[in-house]
């Protein structure tokens, strides 16, 4: 968010997933797509099996997409920058760039070029690995094919300079002309059903809903009047700061649907951390790895068992209908909520329809949203009005905040590379048959069967130096922590790379991780780590 909102003045999917059908280029990178977004994946796979769109895909690992792929860039973890400008230094230098688009569209225009010299071909690929006749290649499939669609997940976005690697993004979309055109955009892929929404209703430390700033004081007055209460014009912190802060700044948590005793980094430093707390509450479906901790656990009601709106990756407003009846001793979120306000002296809407009435007064872009309108088939925002019919694609004509920003970056390398005690590059991820911490997946009885423990991806030629086969128990330490794990010997992952889904808290992954932050959004450094294989017992390495 922080990335797009700098370069285009909007924090959201550009355009609408259908619209891939009509790419006629489509390059994706830092997401596997059919694992992660698996129907999102098969219309990809239509657009190039039907449709005729050329695919470029770049990833570390073999992902399944590659076997549709007309180009395959596999770069090293965290040289995402390098490889998207050396793209970008290719395209400019052929002359392939939309130079009328660049000339009434775009502002920073010599400032990056200046930059983008640095990334020549050769360059490129000393930094990550590509052939620099493959990068060609790519450039050209992307800059002289048509209408082209950039996709990223969690990828390009969980480094120590994950906003440098979508402003990279954007910037390749800006240069050819594919921001504000339908079947074009620079488009994330939001790693959870409602991360949108969240985002979207002011679920960050800066902004309120709709992304109007917490600095900004007519906002502050607007949203202090409606809700009677005198609000801060201060930023707060995010959870990758909070964390750090327990004991000190913060003596209290109130954690709602979250793990972050598996979801985040170097998860010694977490324990530690939320140990130090005053006073913990989790709310949540299950007892979680995190509830288990807490001092009080408020249970809440799956999706399932709620009514409400849910905005997913591509900005659509839907409504949820409960399918079914909470059973036990559970009550809806927003009741748990409403409750402690009235505790501290205010009050909350108790309906559903009356907290998106609020919603609606509150924030422009969902004012002509309605439950009546979205009743069948969801509405995309910006619809400020009940005419509205909501907005397919953005920044048609004109930008968010007027001009696009084209920004120099310089390369940076990861936090941690490999060094002669940690030899090997970790990274970590999901796989297909299970989601996020697995508190929903791993209960599931089916997936459960399919995939019931954790393991560790291994080239064939690093398994043979080590004598490991698949099915062994093998040991994974990076300078935070150790976790023993299954061997998965593939040719998915790169030479000299490794990598652990994070589902698993028997076996956690995040117990490796570096929480190195990227110093503007403040997220951590989950995709490359550098790592070891160790002795255990039964195993050669």
């Amino acid at each position: 968010m922080a990335g797009l909102a700098a370069t285009l003045g909007s924090g959201a999917m550009t355009n609408s997933m259908e619209e891939v059908l009509k790419a006629k280029v489509i390059l994706v990178i830092g997401s596997n797509t059919t694992w992660n977004h698996p129907v999102f994946g098969s219309l990809i796979k239509q657009a190039v099996k039907h449709h005729g769109a050329k695919l470029i895909v770049c990833d570390p690992r073999r992902i399944d997409l590659v076997k549709i792929a007309d180009v395959w860039l596999q770069q090293r973890n965290g040289s995402d920058v390098a490889l998207l400008s050396g793209l970008q230094h290719i395209i400019l230098r052929e002359g392939w760039e939309a130079k009328q688009y660049i000339q009434e569209r775009c502002e920073g225009y010599d400032e990056y070029r200046q930059a983008i010299e640095f990334y020549t071909p050769e360059k490129v690929e000393e930094l990550t690995g590509v052939k620099a006749a493959d990068l060609e290649a790519a450039a050209r499939l992307y800059a002289t094919s048509g209408v082209a669609a950039l996709y990223y997940c969690m990828g390009i976005t969980q480094h120590s300079h994950g906003v440098d690697n979508v402003k990279a993004c954007v910037n390749l979309a800006l240069i050819t002309g594919n921001l504000g055109v339908e079947g074009g955009g620079v488009n994330p892929l939001r790693g959870q059903n409602n991360v949108q929404g969240a985002c979207d209703m002011g679920g960050l430390p800066n902004v309120f809903t709709g992304y109007q700033p917490v600095t900004n004081a007519a906002a502050v007055e607007k949203f202090s009047k409606y809700w009677n209460a005198p609000l801060s014009d201060k930023v707060g912190l995010t959870l990758t700061q909070m964390i750090p802060a327990c004991g000190e700044a913060i003596r209290m948590l109130y954690i709602m649907g979250e793990n972050p005793m598996v979801s985040d980094p170097n998860l010694h430093h977490v324990e530690e951390s939320l140990r130090k707390l005053d006073f913990l509450v989790v709310q949540d479906i299950f007892l979680t790895e995190t509830a288990r901790l807490a001092d009080v656990v408020l249970p809440g009601v799956s999706f399932a068992e709620k009514l409400g709106t849910i905005s997913n990756t591509e900005r659509r407003v839907q409504l949820s209908n409960p399918a079914l009846t909470p059973r036990g001793n559970v009550r809806q979120d927003y009741e748990i909520i409403a409750d402690l306000a009235t505790r501290f002296g205010h009050t909350f809407p108790r309906t559903p329809a009356g907290l998106f009435q609020e919603i609606r007064d509150l924030t422009p872009s969902y004012a002509g949203i309605t439950y009546d309108r979205i009743r069948d088939v969801g509405i995309q925002w910006p619809c400020p009005t009940t005419e509205h019919p909501g907005t397919r694609f953005l920044h048609a004509g004109k930008f968010a905040r007027g001009l696009a920003l084209l920004t120099p970056i310089a390369y940076k390398p990861p936090a941690e590379e490999p060094d002669g005690k940690y030899d090997l590059v970790l990274s970590t991820g999901r796989i297909y048959e299970h989601f996020h911490t697995g508190s929903m997946t791993r209960r599931s009885s089916i997936l459960d069967a399919v995939v019931r423990t954790g393991h560790v991806e291994i080239h064939p030629e690093l398994a043979s130096k080590h004598g490991i086969s698949t099915g062994d128990q093998v040991a994974v330490a990076t300078r935070r922590g150790r976790i023993v794990t299954t061997a998965l010997v593939t040719e998915r992952v790169a030479r000299g790379s490794i990598f652990v889904p994070f589902h698993f808290a028997e076996a956690a992954a995040n117990t490796l991780t570096n929480d190195a932050l990227d110093p503007v959004a403040k997220i951590p450094e989950f995709k490359v780590c550098a790592a070891r294989l160790e002795r255990v017992s039964g195993c050669g390495c």
